[in-house]
């Protein structure tokens, strides 16, 4: 999502401060990392991002959801623990080319080895998924195994380790209960390879938690188990009780690994997060009430029922920023997952590695002028319904779904939304605002309450962190293997 430039916020009196200091929860275990993503249409320059926001709010870690070599350079000589994400349309090619993983080893990890500190390489985006049917299946374990032997091959394979993200529909669970969960039978021997790939290579299980989606299936829960508040009635399994999603969903996990014969397999949770806008209940101060639990919960250590005192080896919250082009199969909520607004203002507090300060803003950050495209009202609106249908469908129209910040919009004021957002993804070219003559562009900014009219930023081309050159040219190097 877009947002409008903010104003700083007052500061607090003395006294409340000192308070809420107290109240604060303490710094996350050194285990928590942040996701960051690039499915925006306007990003942040990575070194704004990394000198503005990651370094100033102390993050440990950082997991890339595809390689960048902005993100990389920014990141050279930070120290922070970086993760580097293989989009699912390579897999084909890794697991086809031997070369192919080389290339990509070479021009993604051994260019930056000696200046980042790199730690997993994550191989694939939930090629599991469900709703991919088995379209990923037989490239997986291949393509994990190529980048594997290219790490060996390059003497990095002692630095890092390869893993593949799992999302947690991978493991099917027809009630409740983690003993009763396993593995879907149609990915049976796919995990059968995968987790001795794993075993093989001493790395962990990734897993991807989506507790929203989860809340938003079992309505029999309640959002008080989502948000580690719940007081009474856990639910039990056997012996066991569980007070909250995320310890349920690991012992699932468990359970699943454990009848695959991998019951020792260490755990890392790849993905765990809250949205605040596009849906019902996805707002910044549930998404608060979350990142406060879980966080607060991972700093006790108290593991889970079934691996008490062992919690997962590492936690990535999900996720640092707004990215307005995300895939919303899921739902609208999608594009609402940042702590951050995709302009690098904090939309609510959670620590992620600052402890009990509150975030740091990105600073300087480099606003188009202040001007907004709207509905004409003097003009005949009989037929805008054609032209706000298009503009939802080339911009981003997701908080004025149901429950979303702006849902509250009447008409034509929805409208002048839609038009406002594909203007400024458009980045406020005139003619973005024509809309058959029904656009006006002003200066007054339309904002009401909580419903934030877009104003974007200043991108250049150079600060586009979407398909590297290096990317391009490996899938140019698969087919021409293909075609030989």
């Amino acid at each position: 999502m877009l947002s409008r430039r903010r104003s700083s916020p007052r500061p607090l009196v003395p006294g409340l401060l000192l308070l809420l200091l107290a109240m604060a929860p303490p710094p996350p275990a050194s285990a928590v990392g942040v996701n960051w993503g690039f499915a925006s249409s306007h990003s942040l320059p990575a070194a704004q991002v990394v000198r503005g926001l990651l370094l100033p709010n102390s993050v440990p870690r950082v997991r890339l959801a595809a390689a960048s070599s902005d993100a990389l350079t920014a990141l050279e000589g930070t120290g922070i623990a970086v993760s580097v994400g293989i989009p699912d349309a390579l897999l084909r090619p890794l697991a086809s080319s031997t070369k192919a993983a080389a290339a990509w080893v070479h021009d993604n990890i051994t260019r930056y080895s000696s200046s980042v500190r790199f730690e997993y390489i994550v191989v694939g985006d939930e090629p599991f998924l469900l709703r991919h049917g088995q379209n990923f299946h037989p490239f997986v374990v291949r393509a994990a195994e190529n980048v594997q032997q290219a790490l060996v091959h390059a003497k990095l394979s002692g630095k890092m380790k390869v893993v593949v993200p799992c999302s947690a529909d991978t493991f099917q669970n027809a009630s409740t209960l983690p003993t009763k969960a396993s593995f879907r039978p149609d990915v049976n021997k796919t995990m059968a390879d995968l987790l001795s790939f794993l075993a093989n290579s001493s790395s962990p299980f990734m897993v991807e938690l989506d507790p929203f989606l989860s809340f938003q299936h079992n309505r029999n829960l309640s959002l008080d188990y989502f948000l580690f508040q719940l007081m009474s009635h856990p639910v039990k399994d056997g012996e066991n009780k569980y007070d909250n999603y995320v310890d349920a969903s690991i012992d699932a996990l468990v359970t699943s690994l454990t009848k695959a014969g991998f019951s020792d397999m260490d755990i890392i949770v790849g993905r765990a997060g809250w949205p605040t806008d596009g849906a019902m209940n996805a707002t910044p101060a549930i998404a608060q009430s979350f990142m406060t639990g879980l966080v607060n919960h991972l700093a006790k250590k108290s593991g889970t029922p079934l691996r008490p005192k062992v919690p997962p080896v590492e936690m990535y919250l999900f996720s640092l920023l707004d990215e307005d082009q995300r895939s919303i199969a899921s739902g609208g909520y999608e594009r609402h997952h940042g702590i951050f607004t995709f302009d690098g203002q904090a939309k609510y507090y959670a620590n992620i590695g600052q402890g009990p300060k509150s975030l740091k803003n990105a600073p300087d950050v480099n606003y188009l002028p202040s001007k907004w495209c709207v509905v004409d009202n003097n003009k005949d609106l009989s037929n805008v319904s054609s032209s706000f249908s298009s503009a939802c469908a080339n911009g981003d129209c997701t908080s004025l779904l149901p429950g979303g910040s702006c849902s509250g919009l009447a008409w034509p004021g929805n409208v002048s939304y839609a038009f406002n957002n594909y203007y400024q993804q458009h980045d406020q070219s005139e003619d973005s605002c024509y809309f058959n003559g029904l656009g006006l562009i002003t200066t007054v900014d339309p904002s009401v309450d909580n419903c934030l009219f877009p104003l974007t930023i200043h991108v250049s081309s150079a600060t586009s962190l979407h398909l590297t050159l290096p990317v391009s040219l490996l899938l140019v190097l698969w087919f021409c293997i293909v075609c030989i």
